[in-house]
């Protein structure tokens, strides 16, 4: 099965301000991007996990990176490396979304071991690796592998959206 893929991250924005007979503009264009060719090696992915999921209030699930999640063709599959990863909270959720430290076999090279990224109601994280960072993110089957996500509160469930793309290898 082949793997094509791109991920970017953008910014664009102008301040303006009114000058005596003119008026100043800044413009800045910021885009980050990289696109991987089918494999596993550098500037290369060969898996991809994305789903909406929807955690019920005070509850917490391990995305388990290494053998438990499935393609969307049912396959298993098994990143040794994330090359790039999306989050985003629904906007109609109440509470927030919180990413990270899991309590046993943390995925600790984005995060740390016990670091946390909170989502509020519509927020998203976007974060890939470099063209040519051969390592990406690298996953640890059986010690460092697990992504914690958590819904932040009590009284209402959370909705989530994820999308992973790696390498196998």
């Amino acid at each position: 099965m082949a793997l094509t893929s791109s991920l970017s991250i953008a910014a664009s924005a102008e301040l303006s301000t009114a000058l005596d007979l003119t008026t100043g503009r800044a413009p800045l264009q910021v885009r980050r991007s990289v696109s991987l060719a089918s494999g596993t090696g550098v500037g290369q992915a060969d898996k991809v996990f994305s789903d909406r999921r929807t955690l019920a209030a005070s509850a917490s699930e391990d995305l388990d990176l290494a053998g438990v999640l499935l393609d969307a063709f049912g396959a298993t599959i098994t990143f040794a490396r994330v090359k790039g990863i999306i989050v985003s909270a629904a906007a109609g959720n109440t509470n927030s979304v919180v990413i990270g430290a899991a309590s046993s076999n943390p995925w600790a090279t984005l995060l740390n071991a016990t670091g946390t990224l909170t989502l509020r109601p519509g927020d998203a994280f976007s974060a890939h690796a470099g063209q040519a960072n051969a390592t990406a993110w690298a996953v640890a089957a059986g010690t460092g592998d697990l992504l914690k996500v958590a819904n932040s509160g009590a009284g209402t469930p959370v909705t989530y959206d994820v999308v992973i793309i790696g390498a196998s290898a």
